[in-house]
């Protein structure tokens, strides 16, 4: 029967040369293999075979409890070791080194529900302002910030896009998301304003830069503007406008759904803008709108505090 380490040492290998893993999922697979061949040589469990489903729920269990001062190890990184457990075990019975695959029944710890951070609209609107001047660079900024917040966009939709996507005429815009999926969204007039603004006054200056190209949004040397050069002019435009709460590649987009909902959209048609596969993921927007709708009834209402 196979000791476990040397199953781990076989997996890995696997994984390198067969899967072609990248080397920091490499590492983080071999310290997780590594906590549950301590574990498994803790409970007595030397060989791979003899392993039974509680051993590996026993394992999940003593990752989430806090040992000699040692905290418990966070729910996403709970679940992400129980998967290195799981690729073990799948691997190990592929490769006929034990009869049956005992972790697949071990279900990962609950991970908590993180709500979308979202600013106010005046807050939107401070942060929508807060890129002055006619500059191409400026121009370039307001453009991308009025499209972030008026089609949902992620920030790689919003750099992918080309000068022909985006249709004035019929005020669309063609983004292209995860899994190659696309979708059309309608663009508002503020949005439509500064996009021509920079197509016509700023986006040639940019062009000559470079060898010219399809890309809408261009960077100082002419070429397409890269997504974490997006980020960082989301990310000034919030400390220029005083916006004190943290923002994220995603904060336009968060408030884009959550705004939508507060004014009455229905959640399957803010699950299509957002591209999202499931309504489920959309409809975290509507408990960020329901605890809104909560505190401005307690601070409102006479009887709303006993």
């Amino acid at each position: 029967m196979p000791r476990p380490d040397d199953v781990v040492e076989a997996f890995l290998h696997h994984l390198a040369v067969e899967r072609g893993s990248a080397l920091n999922t490499l590492r983080s697979y071999a310290g997780d293999l590594e906590r549950y061949t301590a574990y498994l040589r803790g409970v007595g469990v030397d060989e791979l075979g003899a392993v039974r489903e509680e051993h590996v729920s026993g394992f999940v269990v003593a990752l989430r409890t806090p040992v000699q001062g040692r905290p418990p190890l966070a729910a996403s990184s709970t679940a992400r070791a129980l998967a290195a457990v799981r690729g073990l075990h799948r691997f190990a019975l592929r490769e006929g080194l034990v009869t049956g695959d005992v972790a697949c029944g071990v279900a990962p710890p609950a991970l908590p529900r993180r709500l979308p951070r979202t600013l106010t609209i005046d807050e939107v609107d401070q942060l929508l302002a807060a890129r002055p001047g006619d500059d191409p660079a400026a121009l370039r900024d307001r453009a991308l910030l009025e499209l972030l917040y008026s089609t949902g966009a992620r920030i790689s939709e919003a750099v992918g896009l080309d000068l022909d996507d985006l249709d004035g005429r019929a005020r669309t815009v063609l983004l292209r998301g995860k899994g190659g999926r696309q979708r059309i969204v309608p663009v508002g007039w503020p949005a439509l304003a500064a996009v021509e603004a920079y197509r016509v006054r700023a986006r040639p200056a940019l062009a000559a830069r470079g060898r010219g190209g399809p890309a809408l949004l261009l960077n100082a040397r002419g070429g397409r503007l890269s997504r974490q050069s997006a980020w960082h002019t989301l990310r000034s435009a919030a400390e220029m406008a005083g916006v004190s709460r943290d923002v994220s590649p995603h904060t336009l987009r968060h408030c884009f759904a959550t705004h939508l909902l507060a004014g009455g959209a229905d959640v399957r048609v803010v699950q299509e803008l957002l591209g999202h596969a499931s309504v489920a993921t959309t409809q975290l927007y509507t408990h960020v709108t329901v605890d809104t709708l909560r505190e401005v009834y307690a601070t409102s209402h006479p009887r709303a505090r006993g």
